[in-house]
């Protein structure tokens, strides 16, 4: 060896040797950096906090403060900057997705908080605290003596909740944020549908149906007499409160614009377009999205012709007024299309072992929408469950208006809100080997919407869509996400009224008319959420031809479903990432 050999690896060792520390010192910041977020979230999140198991937050129900808010802000920040300081090229592989989706999270939130919008639109027509404290009989450990006190200390201290919430509310009215009047209309039903004549009478009496086993019937007799004066003076007195506010004040002082979108609020143009971004996890513009909607709905358009054709109508327009009117494809009652839809989901569980290779183990039910929240809602929505508080996940069924909910769009709103959907990736993420902040607290919009409607795709694997009936059901919900790209831009960006939404779902999709017009309320109370299933499911689409091109007879359905899940809900483009990643490793074996 010569005395070069032992001066040059000198030099490399005293180079790799700082650079072996610096990566240690790296990764043992972000660890702390990322454990840190993690206790905050659950500090200031009594629903996320109770439902990993963690009890740190009993008998609370949060802070809806504008000075809560606010403080939240400024944790984002400093988290913010101490990720910045940190080296991501110094770190794990294992560890670079984690900062990806923090960094994306952090810059989300305060982009989010330059609008005013953020700060003070506090609900929507599809809901709002009377939702929150209305889930927790069925959202709450109810095991035990302290189980109960929780229970009952948050429905007690509603009232101070929903003080607050409108205190912040009232700066919507004070800046001219408030909602657009029509998509309004009987919100204050939504509130007052929980107050009902007794305590035993409300859904909240629904925790005490059973006693459980660890508590002696002495000690019951006084939690249900507590839960008596909890309901009234706690639950009813807190909806009273805000119904009154609602009527009173926040109604009154409702948007009356021809025009409803949030582009004509103060900043709202800007605001929009951050949502837009903020929603799909892309750069994307607003006139980008409304351009690639007016594609996917031509693309459609032209597949529901091919079915009429089929079916035996000379046109699409004759077809869906057969489906929309003919009482063949509406249910009898509540109770035979509840049935009708339980056994239906049961029949899909059956594939799920043919499309994954990982199932989780948190189960799902099929449920109403409660009746006070159901009335102009949407068809159907999915509430995540917990294994910590012994709930399964809900596919929830609206049973209201039932000459508007046809059978043949079952299957597709099945495999969209239950399984392979919204509770097969949602469940599996819980359940996920990952760091809690990324199994508990990462739910892009475009991902876990775009796997909803990309599942509605996996039932024509499933031979689900066995009629032409059923099969233009499959299309027009695939229509109705690609005229969502249309309508919201619409709406928001190049101001549309309502009627023009209306009318041009009614002419593109097979939906009731009953249906579109909740669905356009929506979206004009909630701008820009809507865009994200169609960005989303593309994008899956996309990777997915990709694989099958690359790897040829050598793909397999179940490894790449299992690739796109195994990281829960990403950024798109961090999804992209990983499955080329994947795909790479597959052809070099």
């Amino acid at each position: 060896m010569t005395r070069n050999f032992f001066v040059t690896t000198a030099i490399a060792l005293a180079v790799a040797m700082p650079q072996a520390a610096f990566a240690q010192d790296a990764e043992a910041e972000f660890v702390e950096l990322r454990e840190d977020v993690w206790q905050n979230a659950l500090d200031g999140s009594p629903w996320l906090s109770e439902g990993v198991g963690d009890r740190r937050n009993d008998g609370s129900l949060g802070d809806p403060s504008i000075e809560g808010y606010d403080e939240g802000i400024a944790q984002t920040r400093e988290f913010q900057a101490r990720l910045q300081a940190i080296d991501v090229d110094m770190l794990p592989e294992n560890l670079r997705i984690d900062y990806a989706l923090l960094a994306r999270s952090f810059n989300d939130q305060l982009e989010a908080a330059e609008h005013d919008h953020s700060r003070y639109i506090t609900f929507t027509n599809r809901g709002g605290p009377q939702s929150a404290i209305a889930s927790l009989p069925y959202s709450s450990p109810l095991f035990t003596a302290a189980d109960y006190d929780s229970y009952l200390t948050r429905l007690e201290s509603f009232p101070e909740y929903i003080q607050a919430f409108i205190d912040r509310s009232e700066g919507a009215i004070e800046r001219g944020l408030t909602q657009p009047c029509e998509p309004m209309q009987g919100y204050e039903n939504s509130i007052s549908g929980f107050i009902t004549e007794t305590p035993e009478d409300s859904v909240w009496w629904q925790a005490f149906d059973e006693r459980p086993a660890t508590i002696s019937e002495t000690d019951w007799a006084g939690i249900e007499d507590r839960g008596r004066t909890a309901i009234t003076e706690g639950a009813f007195a807190g909806l009273q409160a805000f119904r009154d506010y609602y009527v009173q004040d926040f109604a009154p002082a409702c948007r009356a614009d021809e025009a409803p979108g949030i582009g004509g609020t103060p900043g709202g143009e800007a605001y929009y377009a951050y949502r837009v971004r903020s929603f799909t996890t892309t750069d994307m513009t607003p006139q980008q999205v409304h351009d690639l909607g007016l594609s996917e709905v031509a693309r459609i358009r032209a597949e529901m012709e091919a079915v009429a054709a089929e079916a035996g109508f000379d046109t699409r327009e004759a077809f869906i007024e057969h489906l929309r009117t003919d009482p063949q494809y509406y249910p009898e009652d509540e109770e035979s299309y509840l049935e009708y839809t339980r056994a239906l989901a049961k029949e899909i569980d059956g594939w799920m072992p043919r499309l994954f290779g990982r199932l989780p183990r948190l189960p799902y039910s099929v449920e109403p929408i409660p009746a006070a929240v159901a009335p102009g809602n949407t068809t159907a929505y999915y509430e995540r469950g917990s294994m910590a508080t012994g709930q399964p996940g809900i596919y929830r069924l609206n049973l209201t208006e039932l000459d508007q909910r046809p059978l043949w769009e079952l299957p597709a709103l099945g495999v969209h809100e239950a399984v392979p959907g919204h509770h097969h990736q949602i469940a599996l993420q819980q359940e996920l080997d990952m760091h809690p902040l990324r199994a508990n607290g990462s739910f892009f919009t475009a991902f876990v919407e775009g796997w909803g409607l990309y599942s509605e795709r996996l039932g024509i694997e499933m031979g689900l869509y066995d009629t032409p009936a059923k099969e233009m059901g499959r299309l027009s919900y695939e229509m109705w996400r690609a005229t969502r790209l249309v309508v919201d831009t619409g709406i928001h960006a190049m101001g549309w009224t309502r009627d023009e939404a209306v009318a041009y779902m009614l002419d593109n999709t097979a939906l009731s008319e009953g249906n579109i017009n909740a669905e356009v309320n929506r979206y004009i109370t909630w701008p820009g959420q809507a865009v994200a299933y169609k960005i989303g499911e593309l994008k899956i689409r996309e990777l997915r031809t990709r694989a099958e091109e690359a790897l040829g007879a050598d793909f397999d359905l179940r490894d790449f479903h299992d690739t796109v899940l195994e990281n829960g809900a990403v950024p798109l483009n961090v999804l992209e990432a990983h499955v080329d990643a994947w795909i790479a490793s597959e052809l070099a074996e």
